[in-house]
């Protein structure tokens, strides 16, 4: 644990994690504390889905609904929060199922948020998605300033997103940040039901022994990323020195591009009994097609030094070793 912060631009003292019970959250708000000390990074958590574990008996730990914002700004008040990490949504294929729901949680409470932040002088980061873009879009590479047409729903609110954010940036001066995360690939926390679910899923199945059976057709490309790479870019966008931010919502940020059969491939040199098949999910295979195969992060390395640790190979080697360790 640190008390003092070790980044130079930093001004993040105490630190609230909307959703962090959740696939990125979990892991983000434990390496926020292992970076800026226990006890100045909240916990929040929505009834249903309270903390557990290491996660509740490292730190604080708040009551934080998004669409309470008299809560979450009792909540800032009560611990001084300075900088706000806001990962409530509903995953891409949950969302189409529950569109006035995604749309509550994602832009109602979004706007809550935003509001406290302007009252409270809060930095927020509020993540956005490869599922921003639409069929439209150019494919390969994907620019970072581009047609943005999504069909679905939870497309359609990480649009809004970046744009309701950067309304309050430029409006108000409230220092707002995203990136556009690609898939999110993760030995420690489930997926909960997004496009991209099955390039964590491949491992278990690969670990276990089980034959995997694949949702996304062979050829279908996606750009993706290793949970370390994700955090640290959450952090470090955070961390940037305002002065060299050209954009301050919804960066492209990249790792590793790959369709079903080269991470199938990659798994077998170290599974070589390892077996896939294919039986395509309609509506994935069509949210799956509409994002990009490959986006230009050009952007975010040339405004913070965005830079990614870990490729397709050696993910593979640490989501196996982390895997089996953990399921055998």
């Amino acid at each position: 644990m640190r008390d003092r912060i070790t980044f130079k631009h930093s001004d993040m003292k105490n630190i609230l994690v909307i959703g962090s019970t959740g696939q990125i959250g979990s892991e983000l708000t434990m390496e926020l504390r292992r970076r800026y000390g226990n006890e100045h990074v909240v916990a929040g958590y929505i009834t249903g889905a309270e903390p557990k574990g290491e996660l509740l008996e490292s730190g604080p730990s708040a009551l934080a609904d998004v669409t309470d914002g008299e809560a979450i700004a009792e909540v800032v008040k009560k611990y001084n929060i300075d900088a706000i990490y806001n990962l409530a949504a509903l995953l891409s294929v949950v969302a189409e199922s529950k569109p006035r729901l995604a749309w509550k949680i994602g832009i109602d409470g979004l706007w809550n948020i935003l509001e406290v932040a302007r009252e409270h002088n809060c930095k927020v980061f509020t993540p956005s998605s490869i599922g921003s873009f639409g069929h439209s879009t150019p494919h390969n590479p994907t620019p970072q300033d581009t047609v943005q047409r999504p069909q679905t729903i939870y497309g359609v609110s990480k649009v809004t997103t970046e744009l309701l954010s950067d309304y309050y940036q430029k409006k108000y001066g409230t220092d707002t940040r995203s990136v556009r995360f690609p898939g999110i690939i993760s030995y420690t926390t489930l997926p909960g039901g997004g496009t991209t679910d099955y390039a964590v899923d491949i491992y278990y199945s690969a670990v276990r022994g089980e034959k995997f059976v694949c949702p996304i057709k062979k050829g279908t490309l996606m750009d993706m990323m290793y949970m370390p790479d994700a955090l640290n870019a959450a952090i470090t966008l955070m961390e940037a020195d305002p002065s060299r931010l050209v954009h301050h919502n919804g960066f492209n940020v990249a790792s590793m591009s790959f369709d079903p059969e080269t991470i199938y491939n990659e798994i077998r040199k170290h599974r070589p009994q390892f077996e896939m098949v294919y039986d395509v999910d309609p509506l994935k295979q069509s949210i799956a097609e509409s994002w990009p195969d490959r986006m230009d992060d050009s952007c975010a390395r040339n405004e913070w030094d965005w830079c990614p640790q870990y490729d397709l190979e050696s993910m593979t080697v640490d989501m196996l070793e982390k895997l089996s360790a953990k399921l055998l």
